[in-house]
């Protein structure tokens, strides 16, 4: 059924994230949002991800506050972004009480949408952040974390998303992080997901293995509704499909989007210097711009393949990289068949890295490792098997509950500790996810702030002597 189709922009956030590891700067972004705000996207992603702690670990930045900036100068189009369900934005459960407060600030500093997934597809890791963003008035959109194992057929992801609906999400996102959906499949699930659930379907994946402008066009036909687009100097490679030839080739037919593609270009050409500077100072690296088809032999993400060769380059042991690669899917296995997107991806390809290196399976195990096994994550896709679970874990508990049921409430403990820092309440969010690394950017904000004052002072003294 032909519809016009609609476009959420990632150049503010996936985009960077993918290509630059999250470098650019909100100085960077800011000349360029009210022309993207022109273009009449079905969103803007422009925060979540990894820019929350990028913008406090790398660039110095509050990222609350790149939140405002961007949401003042975007005054028509939706701010969307990427939450990591009980996860927030960090890498472990947060309490219950952290991540209603996490939603409640993101949308009272601008977010209208919030997509939420889960790296194990565990329902009950995505219901705090599902109930909070329905309470807040937000746009709720659940991710299905898109994977091929023996477990993971269309009828998976069908029953997936209709649990979603079931629990208030307000459209559904088929995330592909690895760039693993081909055309065809990319076809008959959407067609299944559309006979099935009322809500809107998005579609989000990553050019990697070199096929996902042909998957948009399937499931296009297919009636998603939403694609994910970065603009074309931050596209394809690691990134998302580029925006302007997916415009251009709808143009005229059924699905236009509608989309100016001088305008397109203007914005395009904005990115082009932005590009260059990333390739001359090496943040930009040819190796992820290229097409690499191991992604579909070996279901590893751009990223973590590069975290693979990086961390077989620190030992001088590059050239084992095609047994780790073949060792992934079985530590993949062994672990419940977990789709591979962060943390899981790291976990996985860290623990297939110890088990080459050692030449023996399992000598050493990371406590990550161990925490999936034990359930600290969620429930996998398939039962990890007891005579496996003894051989990480030996006779230690595993978890059966929703993992954040065993966490206290922490939102005023972590109040308390960080009092001497707090200038806006979003600060206390910013510790509980990053605690030393925001401590770290709060002292350099206070260093900063005394110069001004002290600057200040200088200047009135030189005006009026006294």
């Amino acid at each position: 059924m032909a519809h016009k189709v609609e476009i959420t922009e990632t150049v503010l956030r996936d985009a960077p994230q993918s290509l630059i590891a999250t470098r650019m700067t909100t100085e960077e972004m800011l000349p360029i949002i009210e022309k993207l705000d022109q273009v009449g996207y079905h969103s803007l992603e422009a925060w979540g991800g990894a820019t929350f702690d990028a913008c406090l670990r790398f660039l110095n930045e509050d990222p609350w506050e790149r939140l405002r900036k961007i949401r003042a100068k975007a005054k028509n189009t939706k701010l969307q972004m990427l939450f990591r369900g009980q996860n927030i934005l960090g890498y472990k459960h947060y309490a219950d009480d952290v991540v209603a407060y996490f939603v409640q600030k993101s949308i009272a500093n601008g977010i209208d949408i919030i997509r939420i997934f889960d790296a194990l597809n565990d329902t009950r890791n995505l219901k705090a952040a599902i109930d909070a963003c329905k309470k807040e008035k937000g746009h709720c959109q659940a991710a299905l974390s898109y994977t091929i194992s023996p477990v993971h057929d269309h009828n998976y992801f069908v029953k997936l998303a209709k649990e979603l609906e079931g629990m208030g999400a307000d459209s559904i996102c088929i995330k592909d992080m690895a760039g693993l959906l081909l055309p065809y499949s990319a076809y008959e699930l959407v067609k299944a997901l559309k006979e099935t659930v009322k809500i809107p379907i998005q579609l989000h994946t990553h050019y990697t293995s070199g096929v996902a402008s042909m998957t948009y066009l399937k499931a296009i036909e297919a009636g998603v509704d939403v694609v994910d687009c970065a603009m074309s100097p931050m596209a394809m490679g690691t990134s998302q499909p580029p925006t302007e030839p997916l415009v251009a080739t709808l143009q005229g037919t059924p699905y236009d989007t509608g989309y100016d593609l001088d305008l397109l270009t203007d914005i395009a050409d904005y990115f082009k210097p932005l590009r260059e500077k990333y390739l001359a100072s090496g943040l930009m690296s040819t190796k992820v711009l290229g097409v690499d088809v191991n992604t579909l032999k070996y279901q590893v993400p751009g990223g973590m393949l590069s975290n693979l060769v990086s961390q077989l380059k620190q030992q001088g042991k590059e050239d084992k990289l095609d047994e780790v690669l073949k060792e992934v899917p079985r530590v993949r296995e062994d672990l419940g068949y977990p789709p591979l997107v962060t943390p899981t991806s790291q976990i996985v390809g860290t623990q297939a890295v110890l088990n080459v290196l050692m030449g023996e399976r399992y000598k050493m195990v990371t406590k990550e490792t161990k925490g999936i096994v034990r359930g600290e994550y969620g429930k996998t896709p398939v039962p990890i098997s007891d005579e496996f679970a003894k051989k990480i874990i030996g006779d230690e508990e595993r978890i059966t509950c929703r993992p954040a049921d065993l966490l206290k409430p922490e939102l005023d403990a972590l109040r308390d500790k960080c009092k001497e820092y707090i200038e806006q309440d979003e600060d206390v969010l910013s510790y509980a996810l990053f605690d030393q690394v925001a401590v770290k950017f709060f002292e350099q904000r206070r260093a900063a702030k005394y110069k001004v004052d002290a600057d200040l002072v200088n200047m009135e003294e030189k005006t009026h002597p006294i």
